[in-house]
């Protein structure tokens, strides 16, 4: 679209922005790409992720990307590490795998356990396997990176998969944001601080929120484009939402054995003109664009 509905929408249910069926439409397009990639390379891309201790998200998470992969017959490994593991060893088994040409993305599962320091971690990555975006260099390079349109200014860089989606939602659903005002709820450097930079990369004018900001509904209330990656359930309710907003919610939350994002959704698609569903909505995307990474990993890792 070209231009965010306005105040006639307040009354109506939002559109939903269906991140199930966009990402059932892109896997027929990346097996396409998977399969013209391994007839023309000879090569099987491979990820490896590294995990210390059994965080129960994590182990779930992990069991996803696992399926997303060998369903397409690209290679996979767990390096699961005990929770006791030694800064030290963590930091050689990334160092190895860094130094393994048959493995060509590496992903280091977070929490990490207590008195392990995550830029310790992170900082022994290779940036080029580095696919979800976390090492300092492909961070860096986001945040320098110049708006669409314009000479890219820096190398090329990962962006983490998750934001990624976000991105690739609003994409494909037409939705302009060149002048627009979004306001990003979360400041994490997974997801909030990369949608940020993403959004300024296309020409929106983007405000930043967090635990600090003071009248935070006040603040929501501008926004154009909302996204909630704050990971508190239901935070994000109707009356903190500007009528006719679009809404992306990245929030990941379970209220007794359900899952909710960290808008009030019910209320909220009273009040928005699109948005997002959780779950169904921004969490179906990020295995796609993890995917998106590694065959871009493997181009670079080849010349």
């Amino acid at each position: 679209m070209t231009s965010l509905p306005g105040n006639e929408r307040s009354e109506m249910t939002a559109e939903i922005l269906d991140g199930q069926a966009l990402a059932k439409t892109m896997r027929k397009e990346i097996d396409a790409e998977i399969a013209a990639f391994k007839e023309r390379y000879k090569v099987t891309p491979t990820i490896a992720v590294v995990r210390a201790g059994e965080d129960p998200a994590s182990v779930s998470y992990a069991g996803a990307i696992r399926r997303t992969f060998e369903q397409r017959q690209l290679g996979f490994g767990m390096y699961a590490l005990p929770a006791n593991v030694s800064e030290a060893d963590l930091v050689a088994q990334i160092i190895s795998l860094n130094n393994n040409p048959n493995v060509h993305g590496i992903m280091i599962q977070e929490p990490l356990p207590k008195g392990i320091r995550t830029e310790v971690i992170t900082d022994a990555l290779s940036p080029v396997k580095d696919i979800d975006g976390v090492h300092p260099a492909n961070a860096g390079r986001l945040a320098q990176a110049a708006p669409v349109g314009r000479p890219p200014e820096v190398s090329d860089f990962f962006v983490p998969a998750t934001p990624a989606g976000g991105m690739e939602i609003l994409k494909r659903y037409n939705i302009s944001l060149s002048g627009k005002h979004a306001v990003v709820v979360g400041r994490s450097r997974i997801v909030g601080k990369p949608m940020a930079f993403l959004l300024l990369r296309e020409n929106a004018t983007v405000t930043v929120c967090h635990s600090r900001t003071q009248d935070l509904g006040a603040i929501c209330r501008q926004g154009d484009i909302l996204c909630a990656a704050v990971g508190q359930a239901k935070l994000i309710t109707a009356s903190m939402v500007k009528p006719g907003a679009v809404v992306i919610d990245f929030g990941v939350n379970f209220v007794g054995d359900k899952m909710v994002g960290d808008v009030d959704f019910e209320s909220v698609k009273e009040v928005a003109s699109m948005i997002t569903p959780v779950p169904g909505g921004t969490g179906p995307m990020t295995n796609i664009m993890l995917l998106r990474n590694v065959l871009e990993a493997v181009r670079r890792q080849l010349g």
